[in-house]
């Protein structure tokens, strides 16, 4: 599927953003202890999700 390496980009670039977010919300001291949460969930969606893209180009 040529559609793949892009999508693949895109995720990479939204985990980034995604740690980025989770970064600067636990830099503030009244970081919101469940929006941390649901950030870090998304992440690790993101992350399943590259990993199984990239897993089903080899």
């Amino acid at each position: 599927m040529t559609l793949q390496p892009g999508h693949i980009q895109e995720l990479s670039e939204k985990h980034k953003q995604l740690e980025e977010t989770i970064n600067a919300e636990m830099a503030n001291p009244d970081w919101d202890e469940i929006r941390v949460a649901a950030l870090k969930k998304e992440k690790l969606r993101v992350k399943d999700e590259l990993e199984r893209l990239r897993s089903s180009l080899h």
